[in-house]
C-alpha cells in the first residue's frame, strides 16, 4: 500500500480535526436541555485543561515563562477572545440549528482576512476584497436580519465570528517560538476559569450517566480536534489544506438532520455555499501572499 504524500496527510488531518470540533459542539448542543452553559463549559474545560496539561508533560515541555511582555500580552488578549467566542457561539448553538450556527461561524476566513488589511497591513487586492463582499452576502442569505423566522441568535454567532477574528489576529502577531500547546493551554484554563466564576451565579443541573458521557465527548472530541489541527498545520501545503476546514459544515449539516432533525432553508444552503466558496478562494490568495503561523488554534 502506498504511502500517504504530506499533502493527502494533511488534509485527513485537518478533516479529522474539524469533524472533532464539529462533533464537540453537537455533544454541547445535547447538553442544553439539561445543564446551564456556565456549567456545561466549566466541566468540559476542566477536563480538556487537564489533557493539555498532561499532553505537554509528556512532550516535555513545561510552562514557558520567558517570553516576552509583547508575546504574554497577545496570548492574554487571544484568550479573552477566546473566552467571548465561546460564550456567544455556544450560546447561538443552544438556542438555533446547529448547520446554521456553524455556517455563519465558516465567514472566519473572510473577516480575519480584511481585519488582517484593515489593521495590521496585510497585503490586500481586489480580487479578495471582492470575494469577501460576495462572502458577507452568502452570510446574510443565512441570517437574513428582518425576515420571517430570524433568529436573534444569529448576530450571536456574527460576535462569535468577530471574537474569533481578533484572536487570530493575535496569534498572527505572536513571535514564531512561542509554543503551540502554552498557547492552547493559556486559552482552556481561562475559558475554565470564566466560567467557573459564572457558573457560581447559576443553578446547577443534575449530572447523569447521560450528559456525564456527553461531557466526555465534549471533552476528547475537542481535544482530539486541537491534536489534529496541529498536526495537519505541519503537514503538506497549507494552501491545499486549509481549505478542507469546510468539513465541519458538512458534519453539522449530517449531525443535525441525523441528531437533532433539523435541515437548513434553500436560501440558507446557498448562503453557506456562497461563504465557503468564497472563503476557500480567500484562504488560497491569502496563503500566497501571507505564509501562516500554525497558531489559529480552537480550545472552544
Amino acid at each position: 500500500m502506498a504511502a500517504l504524500t504530506p499533502n493527502l496527510r494533511g488534509a485527513l488531518l485537518m478533516m479529522g480535526s474539524m469533524t472533532g470540533f464539529t462533533l464537540n459542539d453537537v455533544c454541547m448542543k445535547a447538553l442544553s436541555d439539561e445543564l446551564p452553559l456556565f456549567q456545561a463549559l466549566f466541566l468540559r474545560g476542566l477536563g480538556t485543561t487537564l489533557c493539555l496539561a498532561l499532553l505537554m508533560r509528556w512532550q516535555g515541555r513545561g510552562l514557558r515563562l520567558d517570553l516576552s511582555p509583547r508575546d504574554r500580552g497577545l496570548i492574554v488578549l487571544r484568550s479573552v477572545a477566546e473566552v467571548v467566542a465561546a460564550f456567544f457561539f455556544l450560546t447561538a448553538l443552544f438556542n438555533m440549528p446547529i448547520a446554521n450556527a456553524t455556517a455563519i461561524l465558516q465567514a472566519m476566513p473572510l473577516s480575519v482576512t480584511l481585519a488582517g488589511a484593515l489593521f495590521l497591513g496585510e497585503a490586500f487586492g481586489w480580487r479578495r476584497m471582492a470575494a469577501i463582499l460576495i462572502g458577507f452576502c452568502g452570510v446574510l442569505l443565512i441570517v437574513r436580519p428582518g425576515a420571517e423566522g430570524f433568529n436573534v441568535y444569529s448576530l450571536y454567532a456574527l460576535a462569535a465570528v468577530a471574537a474569533v477574528t481578533v484572536r487570530d489576529l493575535a496569534a498572527r502577531r505572536m513571535s514564531a517560538h512561542v509554543p503551540s500547546l502554552v498557547v492552547a493551554l493559556a486559552a482552556s484554563a481561562l475559558v475554565t476559569a470564566s466560567f467557573g466564576i459564572g457558573s457560581a451565579f447559576v443553578e446547577w443541573g443534575t449530572l447523569t450517566a447521560k450528559n456525564g458521557a456527553q461531557l466526555l465527548g465534549a471533552m476528547g472530541f475537542v481535544f482530539f480536534g486541537y491534536i489534529f489541527s496541529v498536526a495537519a498545520m505541519r503537514s503538506g501545503e497549507i494552501g491545499f489544506v486549509a481549505p478542507f476546514r469546510y468539513t465541519g459544515l458538512i458534519v453539522a449539516l449530517v449531525a443535525g438532520l441525523a441528531i437533532f432533525g433539523e435541515w437548513p432553508s434553500t436560501l440558507t444552503l446557498l448562503g453557506s455555499a456562497i461563504v465557503v466558496a468564497t472563503g476557500v478562494f480567500t484562504l488560497y490568495r491569502d496563503r500566497v501572499a501571507r505564509p501562516p503561523k500554525p497558531l489559529g488554534l480552537r480550545v472552544r
